[in-house]
């Protein structure tokens, strides 16, 4: 029986699903929350992104050739990782600068050129991402994999482009190497030389070791019931006998991970064999029975091999980590409520910490992340009894670091980016922002009046990551402002500087950015308020110095250089306890020297065409071959004295003329200068044209001469038809 035209059911489409919907494939309402996330509990996590625009299909022209973007025109380089050619060659970078192929016009219809003119401005809009990913070897010479949207790929990027513009020897060899990008695991002994005994603690350091380990974990993970107990618990358990403190393996494990990771800077050697008992009982419990104490074990040993400068063997933990979090079920609150409020609180505190350690991990070293928020139903946020969010530095952490992974996706795995696909990213950084910066600067502030612990280390990467994450979304954008500066030098700079565009907004974003980042963790270091290794701000702080130098190299402002002072200045206080900052500091004064001596040569050599340009007024330059050494005397940075010139002219006219010069001197005193030089130094014979020929200004005033001269008046004494008075002269 067939349905009548009424009864018969009409699907009913949205124009957007949100985020968890579209990741479990399932059919969402549309509304905000959406009926799903209403029904699963989580209406606090229904977010609606952007949808993705479609590709537009290829334009094939009458010679049967693409003219879309997606193919390489002729004289077009592209950007090609080295991976990718499986040789060393450094890739190219490659920048639009707007200029494309038009169609032909004649007889083309109207709507053709509309549609061929919007996808001409889109095109202009759009800026290449460089893809620098690439292998590296590390200091025993393995191969370690770096993806785009790391710091070390950005300044690959600044290094092709500064060394192809600017000087190819601009990096000295020490610090264009990566020969410091991990640290040689020098005495690590083998699995069960532990099986004897631990080793002994020394119960006087706890409290010392408790607090710098509180410093570094503050904003990446939060793995404790109590922080403020924690001494106390560790103290206690330190006092008990050797036999009671291994019965809990899992326990044991976890506090000799933090005594390690807190005496780390105070005695290495004591870290060590911390770590080293405590990897070793940690792996032996992979066999038995999972718990949250295995997942705090394996965070706790990524965290020391961070800090240690270990990249691979922090990633490889860091897995372990992830994986019996998933399996202890770590990922869904309504799994961790069976275990009563407080350990409901911990283990998701648990799971924010694994995102941001996962995060952080996979931004900085350009690698995918291990975990995912597709079936987790943790959230981010804590609402306080009048419905407002609670301020917490984990929180924040957690939801800077989710704004960076969706940076990541959004841009770095694209070929192109468009200032339209930052408008989205862009309004989920001001949101945070007006969420948590200035609560977190807060934090800052009363940590110089001594008011907060280790919360200002925690308040202080927090600020740091968001200012990165502004970086990550402008950095192509400055690269592009760079490659354009550096590749039209001839230009004037203030015809450079006059045309204000989107993309050179976002440049300045990136340089502001790195700017802000700089100052209140050089404020914290030299208070000496935070200490200790400190890989986040280490790596962040890289990228910072890098955007820095090159906004100073690319004519962004002088007062750059203090900023790029200050951040190298921060990189040398961590270099302390971090050898990744040593090389990092290293980088950026190269970086900074190359960019002070390009500077002072373009300004040199803009006052040289200057002065070339108005000396021909009153001829102050010789034009003689003889003499052409004298221009030297009259541009900025020479070396020459007065005492060159008159030995110079001296050595020509001889002791003879030179005592004739001082004695017919027809200015009535003996000047050495003009007497030995003689018509031809003051160019009285044959440079000086007559002075109705004015040709001479023309080079030097440019398109505008004619309007120029038009209104010059050299000489306002003969202004009224010839006539003089000088009775309001004298």
């Amino acid at each position: 029986m067939e349905l009548s035209e009424e009864s018969r059911y009409i699907r009913a489409r949205v124009a957007n699903a949100c985020d968890g919907c579209k990741a479990r494939k399932v059919k969402c309402d549309g509304k905000k929350p959406c009926g799903y996330c209403v029904r699963r509990q989580r209406p606090g996590t229904c977010h609606y992104s952007p949808p993705q625009q479609r590709r537009r299909p290829h334009q094939v022209r009458r010679d049967g050739s693409s003219a879309t973007g997606s193919s390489t025109p002729m004289g077009h380089e592209t950007l090609s990782a080295p991976i990718a050619r499986g040789s060393r060659s450094p890739a190219v970078l490659s920048f639009r600068a707007g200029t494309h192929v038009r169609a032909s016009q004649g007889g083309a219809p109207s709507g053709r050129r509309s549609s061929d003119a919007a996808a001409s401005n889109e095109e202009h809009d759009e800026t290449e991402v460089p893809r620098e990913a690439r292998l590296l070897r590390d200091a025993q010479g393995k191969l370690i994999f770096i993806g785009d949207c790391a710091p070390l790929s950005f300044f690959q990027t600044v290094r092709q482009l500064v060394c192809s513009r600017v000087d190819e020897t601009a990096f000295a060899p020490q610090t264009s190497r990566y020969s410091v990008l991990e640290n040689a695991s020098d005495g690590y002994p083998s699995l069960g030389s532990y099986a004897t005994g631990a080793p002994d603690i020394q119960v006087a350091t706890i409290p010392q070791a408790v607090d710098a380990y509180l410093a570094v974990a503050e904003g990446l993970v939060d793995l404790f019931v109590d922080n403020t107990q924690l001494a106390e618990d560790i103290l206690l358990w330190a006092k008990q006998a050797q036999e009671a403190r291994a019965a809990d393996d899992g326990a044991s494990a976890v506090h000799y991970l933090v005594l390690a990771i807190g005496c780390q800077e105070s005695d290495e050697s004591a870290a060590q064999a911390y770590f080293n008992y405590a990897r070793e009982k940690a792996l032996s419990q992979l066999s038995g029975d999972l718990s949250v104490s295995t997942v705090h074990a394996f965070v706790l040993m990524t965290l020391y091999m961070l800090c240690s400068c270990q990249i691979n063997g922090a990633f490889l933990f860091f897995g372990l980590a992830v994986r019996a979090a998933y399996s202890i079920g770590v990922h869904r609150t309504e799994v961790n409520s069976r275990f009563g409020p407080t350990t409901h609180r911990q283990r998701d505190r648990l799971w924010k910490s694994l995102r941001i350690v996962d995060l952080f991990l996979s931004t900085s070293m350009g690698r995918p992340p291990a975990t995912s928020d597709v079936d987790c139903t943790v959230s981010y946020k804590d609402i306080g009894s009048d419905g407002h969010e609670l301020f917490d530095i984990l929180n924040a952490s957690v939801q800077i670091f989710l704004i960076i992974e969706g940076i990541v996706v959004e841009i770095y795995s694209r070929r192109k980016i468009s200032l339209q696909l930052t408008e989205g990213i862009s309004r989920q950084l001001r949101e945070f922002s007006l969420r948590w910066l200035q609560q977190l600067k807060d934090v800052v502030s009363a940590a110089h009046a001594g008011k907060v612990g280790p919360e200002a280390s925690g308040a202080c990467k927090v600020l740091a990551s968001y200012y990165y994450a502004v970086m990550l979304v402008s950095r192509p954008f400055l690269m592009y402002e760079l490659h354009r500066r550096l590749s039209s030098e001839s230009a004037p700079p203030a015809r450079r500087g006059s045309l204000v565009s989107g993309k050179s907004k976002l440049a300045d974003a990136c340089i502001d950015a790195a700017s802000l980042m700089v100052d209140p963790i050089l404020g914290l270091l030299e208070g000496r308020l935070i200490s200790g290794p400190m890989p986040l701000l280490a790596s962040w702080l890289f990228a910072a110095s890098l955007a820095l130098g090159g906004g100073l190299l690319g004519g962004f402002g002088r007062i750059l250089e203090k900023h790029a002072r200050m951040s190298i200045s921060a990189l040398e206080h961590l270099a302390v306890a971090d050898a990744h900052a040593v090389q990092y500091s290293l980088i950026a004064k190269s970086l900074l020297e190359t960019a002070l001596e390009h500077l002072e040569k373009r300004e040199a050599r803009e006052r040289q065409e200057r002065t070339e340009s108005s000396a021909q007024l009153f001829g102050l330059i010789p034009q003689d071959a003889h003499d052409a050494d004298l221009i030297s005397i009259l541009t900025p940075g020479s070396n020459h004295k007065h005492a060159s010139l008159e030995s110079m002219v001296s050595g020509e006219k001889g002791k003879e003329s030179q005592e004739h010069a001082f004695e017919s001197d027809g200015f009535g005193f003996a000047s050495p200068m003009f007497g030995e030089s003689g018509p031809e130094f003051l160019m009285l014979s044959n440079s000086l044209r007559p002075p109705s020929d004015l040709s001479i200004l023309g080079s030097g005033l440019g398109s505008e001469a004619d309007s120029s001269l038009a209104a010059l008046n050299l000489f306002p004494l003969l202004e009224s038809g010839g006539h003089i008075d000088l009775a309001h002269y004298l």
